[in-house]
């Protein structure tokens, strides 16, 4: 190889330049997210009621809970995809939708007229949210660990964990346009526990996939 070609290798080596984690989490995200989305549409649907839900203050507060996971898991999984990153010092982002639920189930406390709190808690589908939300985050959960093996997390288990934060909150969001019961309180209660598994398949899945 002579000395121009060798010039014309390098600077094509160097054209080459790696995409960064998270622009390649954000593209693999925008992909799975409308596979989550049809499941929905096609196993769940959208409760027949949404236009006068909208109106209902803590249906709102749905969604502005699953948010509030999905974009903090989001920037820490970006973070944790660095070798030298870890979760000291980041693990606090997670408390913003802990926040948002206690001040919710605060205010449904002061309502004069209010349901049975068990009648709140256990609602009329917290079978099928601990079920569907983990459902709907498989692909998401996926599209979160591909984004994860372009990086080096140096904990390839409390990546995935994080990354299965990702996953439910924003497989959450899209039930949250299914689910009729608003409550606070049930919001805390199962979309937490199926949140947790979700974190749970993404810690045991990560620990093997994210390995380096």
């Amino acid at each position: 190889m002579d000395t121009d070609q060798l010039i014309r290798s390098l600077a094509a080596d160097n054209a080459q330049r790696v995409l960064p984690v998270g622009i390649i989490m954000a593209l693999a995200l925008m992909a799975a997210t409308p596979v989550s989305t049809a499941m929905l549409l096609i196993g769940l649907g959208i409760r027949p009621d949404i236009w006068l839900a909208v109106r209902n203050p803590f249906f709102d507060l749905k969604f502005v809970v699953t948010t509030a996971l999905a974009i903090p898991a989001l920037i820490i999984s970006v973070h944790l995809s660095r070798p030298e990153a870890s979760l000291h010092g980041w693990g606090w982002l997670l408390i913003a939708p802990i926040v948002v639920l206690i001040g919710g189930m605060t205010a449904e406390m002061m309502l004069p007229q209010r349901a049975p709190m068990m009648a709140r808690l256990v609602g009329h589908n917290s079978m099928l949210c601990v079920s569907a939300i983990p459902v709907l985050s498989l692909p998401i959960l996926g599209a979160a660990l591909f984004g994860l093996r372009h990086g080096a997390p140096s904990r390839p288990a409390v990546a995935g964990g994080i990354a299965g934060l990702v996953s439910a909150g924003i497989a959450a969001t899209l039930y949250a346009a299914h689910c009729t019961d608003d409550s606070p309180l049930f919001v805390a209660t199962w979309y937490t526990i199926a949140a947790v598994v979700v974190a749970g398949l993404g810690a045991l899945i990560g620990r093997r996939v994210l390995r380096y």
